[in-house]
């Protein structure tokens, strides 16, 4: 088969970019068992969140409005209100199409039979998609949007019915081949596969949802383990203006040329790049936990399964009195691990971690990152005034200054021969990270892609 569709067309700005992406993806793929270094329950327990934050970010991405509180509460069974019985039931099937994509994802081929039987399990609930569920489309699905005067526009014009079992047989087809053969790199061969199953839109509705699915499916499949313990969906719906734009861009684009998927592709590798940092602040935590009790690892599970919680409800979880709780609880908001919120009255705990509107790969280090941002782009090195004065300036205590040079968690660290204070591994990966955002961040929105 003709191989060149997975040529993508790219400066060579690009080049360098895509070239140190993928060496940076895949030696964190090399790394990933010796970095494994938690408990097997553990591993479990960050499975479970994993599926809740992607259940809600594939879902939000296409307008849903459940939190991930209320993502935890569908995904155990339990109502939220009739007004939103719509988006309790697409993330019901979301959450067990990746369940079954995470424990099957070895005997699920890359074949068409396979990807309609996923769309079946992705729509199983929504009973207004019953007639069309785990099928190729009856009816034009063109991208449309709704002015106030009640005109509707075609933004994006899909494969037609007629074309679109043709259409995803050589796609299918294709993809399989590359991936078997790897004359070309698998993270490239994906890439191509899911913005053109975009531009096809082969089912009716759900292609969105079923495309972020079929991502981490296929990542599985090429060895990328560790997947299911860190959301790329999150990534996504963080940066949700780019990962439109980086589709919407490429779509338009590969009309007239079928390798102008560069846009796209590059996003795609910065955003999993972004999911592999999230999982290394993962992991630092859970390390960290390794000092922490039992009952403090316990508490830790039920905010995760929960999203938020207050005192009492993990007094009765644990069957404990509430000073000892509150205790437990201040020791873990001291570790960073826990934030408090609201007064002491009424106050709820969450992950620190999960705060609303963060960009794509900060973690509990984003107080930081700013700062760590100026001293890489000083070239990775600071005078010890200059750096005071840099805290200072980002509305910091002088004193923060120490903690970056922290035994554990440190940032910085302190050059003996010239005095100065030099970037860490870790200190550049929340400046990168960080960086990476901002560029996200300035990128226009210019209306939605082809997703559902």
């Amino acid at each position: 088969m003709n191989l060149t569709r997975y040529q993508p067309t790219l400066t060579p700005a690009q080049v360098a970019e895509l070239l140190r992406l993928l060496g940076d993806i895949d030696e964190f793929k090399g790394h990933w068992r010796k970095l494994r270094e938690i408990r097997a329950e553990r591993l479990g327990d960050l499975r479970h969140v994993t599926t809740i934050e992607s259940a809600g970010s594939s879902t939000r991405i296409e307008g849903a409005e459940l939190s991930n509180e209320e993502v935890a509460r569908v995904l155990r069974g339990l109502p939220v209100d009739s007004f939103r019985a719509r988006d309790a039931s697409d993330v019901r099937g979301y959450g067990e199409l990746l369940e079954t994509i995470f424990s099957h994802f070895k005997e699920i081929p890359l074949e068409e039979r396979y990807i309609k039987q996923l769309h079946g399990i992705l729509l199983q609930y929504s009973e207004r998609d019953s007639w069309h569920r785990g099928e190729y489309k009856k009816n034009d699905n063109h991208v449309e949007a709704r002015h106030a005067d009640g005109r509707i526009e075609v933004i994006f014009r899909t494969a037609t019915p007629f074309d679109t079992p043709r259409l995803m047989t050589d796609l299918v087809e294709h993809a399989r081949f590359a991936l078997l053969t790897r004359d070309v790199h698998p993270l490239v061969v994906i890439a191509h596969l899911l913005v053109v199953f975009l531009v096809v839109h082969p089912f009716q509705d759900g292609n969105g949802r079923l495309s972020r699915a079929l991502t981490s499916l296929l990542l599985l499949g090429a060895g990328y383990e560790y997947v299911p313990y860190a959301s790329l969906e999150r990534v996504m719906e963080e940066n949700k203006g780019a990962y439109y734009v980086a589709l919407r861009n490429s779509q338009l684009a590969m009309r007239e040329d079928p390798t102008a998927f560069g846009e796209w592709l590059l996003f795609f590798l910065r955003a999993l790049r972004a999911q592999q940092q999230n999982l290394i602040a993962k992991l630092d935590i859970e390390r960290s936990m390794v000092q922490l009790s039992e009952v403090q690892e316990r508490i830790l599970t039920i905010v995760d399964q929960s999203g938020r919680v207050t005192s009492s409800l993990v007094a009765n979880r644990l069957k404990l009195p509430g000073r000892t709780v509150r205790y437990h609880l201040d020791v873990l908001i001291q570790h960073g691990l826990l934030e408090p919120i609201g007064e002491r009255r009424g106050r709820t705990y969450r992950r620190s971690s999960d705060k609303p509107g963060a960009v794509a790969g900060q973690g509990p280090d984003s107080r930081n990152a700013a700062i760590l941002t100026e001293v890489l782009e000083r070239g990775g090195r600071i005078e010890a005034t200059a750096l005071r004065e840099l805290v200072v300036r980002h509305g910091s205590d002088a004193r923060m200054v120490g903690s970056m040079h922290g035994r554990r968690l440190a940032y910085l660290r302190r050059d003996r021969q010239s005095g100065e204070s030099v970037l860490t591994a870790r200190g550049r990966e929340i400046a990168e990270r960080h960086l990476f955002a901002l560029r996200l961040a300035r990128l226009p929105a210019r209306g939605a892609p082809a997703t559902e």
